[in-house]
């Protein structure tokens, strides 16, 4: 497998980048990684790097001039810097060269020119960032969106909720995962407009939709799937990354107190490893931008070496598992469920599509991709209609 990265990215680019690159190429010894930025720079790091000679010949420079910084815009990204390391990556992705990017850069800019390159698959007007949070059944809730899109329509969170059930369909083998709604309560007319329009949506759309879940359910297993706004998913995950943070220097400040809890702590010793292990919120870094006709995954700003280790493990295991593919052949059941669903809906209530579809024939007039459009074919034609399969296996033209 080949995977392009974007080693410019992040809060401290090629400290972090290359040496995670490096104990990922150790572990991994099907994987060649192409490093993406400044050659001379990249070469200087590699020298400086214990190991480097360990992977010869499973790394490849693609050189970058230019690198969009954290707090530039996207218009910087799309139309300023065009020989960026984050866009540089993601065409090695379009052209082929690569089978999936990891850029640990600007969120924005990441999500706008994968968009441009890769183009979205068929029906979904934005692509969303989906991970996966630690709960207490030993398993994990998949979010999205973390990010990618602060501002969202009621048709948006659908869209999300079936990303995230063809996503998860996909990886874990789950027919029917269940989806839940963030919220700030349980009951239907708990949140604001956007939140309670979406719940309309999702209750008619024929998949498996439990209601309303509050932020606590992420960590309880309540539901497979929770669907947000990305400012609220944001939010969300840097929270609890701070709250485990705070446990886990709380619980060293306080073993350390005295000389019997200093021994209290040798006898708990595994246990305290164990649970900081299950708490590490670098373990789980890595997520993936879904939507896209290719494969984009997204690392935390912040990542030291571990962290980017793991988002570049996930990114593997996204390519392992044929990821484009497998959502590609899940995604149109997913979508012809979700139209059954709001059709019998409609009909029950005897009045067909007066609320819900006049809502979507206004925001496809404005350009946005949505459900009624893709379903429009695939209810007279195959489930395929709707998405085709070829397109989505093989990453956009160029000069797309």
């Amino acid at each position: 497998m080949r995977i392009a990265v974007d080693c410019m990215g992040g809060d401290q680019g090629l400290p972090v980048t290359l040496p995670a690159v490096l104990d990922f190429l150790r572990e991994e010894p099907r994987a060649t990684c192409l490093l993406v930025g400044p050659e001379t720079a990249i070469r200087n790091q590699l020298a400086a790097c214990t190991g480097a000679s360990e992977t010869t010949g499973r790394t490849e420079i693609v050189p970058a001039s230019e690198v969009v910084g954290m707090d530039e815009s996207v218009a910087v990204a799309l139309r300023g810097k065009r020989d960026s390391s984050l866009r540089r990556a993601i065409e090695c992705v379009r052209d082929g060269r690569a089978q999936a990017c990891l850029s640990a850069g600007n969120t924005g800019a990441l999500m706008a020119v994968s968009r441009m390159l890769l183009k979205t698959l068929e029906g979904i007007d934005r692509p969303a960032i989906a991970a996966q949070m630690p709960n207490v059944r030993g398993g994990a809730t998949m979010v999205l969106d973390l990010g990618a899109n602060v501002d969202c329509s009621a048709e948006h969170l659908l869209q999300f909720a079936i990303m995230g059930a063809a996503l998860c369909s996909a990886l874990q083998a789950s027919s029917n995962p269940s989806i839940g709604l963030l919220n700030i309560g349980e009951e239907m007319i708990k949140g604001n407009e956007v939140v309670k329009q979406a719940g309309d949506l999702l209750r008619g759309s024929g998949l498996h939709f439990l209601g309303n879940v509050e932020g606590k359910d992420i960590f309880g297993g309540k539901v497979d799937i929770v669907v947000c706004d990305g400012f609220v998913g944001n939010v969300a995950l840097k929270t609890s990354e701070g709250l485990a943070s705070m446990v886990a220097q709380t619980l060293r400040e306080e073993y350390d107190r005295s000389i019997a809890s200093r021994l209290a702590a040798l006898v708990s010793l595994p246990v305290i490893r164990r649970i900081r292990r299950r708490m590490d919120h670098r373990r789980y870094n890595g997520a993936a931008l879904v939507g896209l006709r290719g494969i984009v995954f997204k690392s935390h700003g912040s990542a030291d070496r571990l962290a980017f280790q793991t988002a570049l493990e996930r990114t593997a295991h996204a390519v392992e598992h044929d990821l484009i593919a497998r959502i590609a052949r899940t995604l149109p059941g997913i979508w012809m469920r979700a139209h059954e669903g709001r059709t019998a809906g409609s009909a029950l209530e005897g009045n067909p599509g007066v609320t819900g579809d006049a809502q979507i024939e206004g925001q496809a007039s404005a350009g946005v991709g949505t459900l009624a459009g893709v379903v429009a074919g695939a209810s007279t034609a195959s489930p395929a209609a709707a998405l085709p399969a070829s397109r989505l296996e093989q990453p956009a033209a160029r000069g797309a």
